[in-house]
């Protein structure tokens, strides 16, 4: 293990060059190999500026760890032609803010609706909750601005393959809003239940500035459609927004919404989903297991684990995400439910 003044040096190691051609570094990717359990190593993939860049990949032309660095870069689509009614985003989670602030950002001023309270009185509503049992079932850990992930740590680990480096996008607009940078290059970043409620609030600031508008404690409860296409979003049984174009971002709880699509006769398919179990760990056995002698350094910071069994018959049994640390809450939506997470 190392401190951060020892990376700039062990990269003009690696590269074979002074000191004074390293004109700047970042960091790409950081992972931990602790297969050794007495000799740790940090594994960075660095980004570095050099002032005789052709010269150094010339030199390493054969050598496939050091090469020039893939794109990541997320190309916005083209500006759409101008249209008089403003798209609607139906849920302000991570999918429905994201979508809300790249509309904005191709000038479209969406209009967000959520059913749910702010995030700032959302928080209140959630702990009131856990103090006494009382459950607003508009406002809770599924339903509210951020979406469940507020409360549940906020990971941001995904096994999908993306060309168009979405992901990215997403992740640079979480640390412009307030995330840690550390998600950028983290091997299994999460932003934090301690950031998220600024980081969301900014996101949905940055959706107004840019011409958006957000709409709290507003549910969509009908459609307007003709002739097989939509021409406005019903909020609280009432109010008419005139519409061509409705983003669902609804999450996995809004039983009631999908049951609204499904009398729609809107189509619909059902996704696979994993059923698993929770199972408790002391973090320190966890340390020792991975890190040996080491765990509980701070450097390391919290070991996490992963294991996969593929059966015979084609199916597979895995661990889920890992929250070192956390704690199991009570998450319920619904009355007379009972919801863990």
């Amino acid at each position: 293990m190392h401190n951060d003044e020892e990376l700039p040096l062990a990269i003009c190691r690696r590269l074979r060059i002074d000191r004074q051609e390293l004109i700047g570094w970042s960091i790409a990717k950081k992972s931990i190999d602790a297969r050794k359990k007495k000799r740790i190593f940090f594994i960075y993939t660095i980004d570095a500026q050099l002032r005789n860049e052709s010269t150094v990949l010339e030199h390493f032309s054969n050598d496939t760890l050091v090469s020039e660095p893939p794109g990541q870069t997320y190309l916005m689509p083209e500006s759409p032609v101008a249209c008089t009614l403003r798209p609607v985003v139906v849920g302000s989670g991570p999918c429905g803010l994201m979508a809300a602030l790249l509309l904005a950002q191709v000038g479209m001023k969406p209009i967000l609706v959520e059913r749910g309270k702010s995030v700032a009185q959302r928080a209140k509503d959630v702990q009131a909750f856990w103090r006494t049992g009382l459950l607003d079932p508009e406002s809770n850990v599924q339903f509210g601005e951020g979406g469940a992930g507020t409360f549940s740590d906020g990971k941001l680990t995904t096994q999908t393959k993306d060309r168009h480096h979405r992901a990215r996008k997403v992740f640079e607009e979480f640390v412009a809003a307030g995330a840690p940078p550390e998600i950028l290059y983290q091997a299994s970043p999460h932003i934090g239940t301690d950031h998220l409620i600024r980081v969301v609030r900014n996101i949905r600031e940055k959706i107004i500035e840019l011409g958006g508008q957000v709409r709290f404690e507003t549910k969509l409860t009908g459609l307007e459609i003709e002739g097989g296409a939509v021409r406005g979003a019903i909020v609280n049984d009432g109010e008419v927004i005139p519409t061509r174009a409705i983003v669902l971002a609804v999450g996995h709880s809004a039983r009631d919404t999908f049951s609204m699509l499904e009398q729609n006769q809107l189509a619909m398919e059902a996704k696979p989903f994993s059923i698993g179990v929770r199972i408790e760990h002391r973090q320190s056995l966890i340390d020792q297991a991975q890190f040996g002698s080491c765990g509980g350094d701070p450097r390391l910071g919290a070991a996490e684990y992963r294991l996969v069994h593929h059966a015979t018959n084609g199916r597979s049994a895995y661990t889920f995400c890992m929250c070192p640390g956390g704690e199991v809450i009570a998450s319920a939506s619904e009355p007379g439910h009972l919801v863990t997470n």
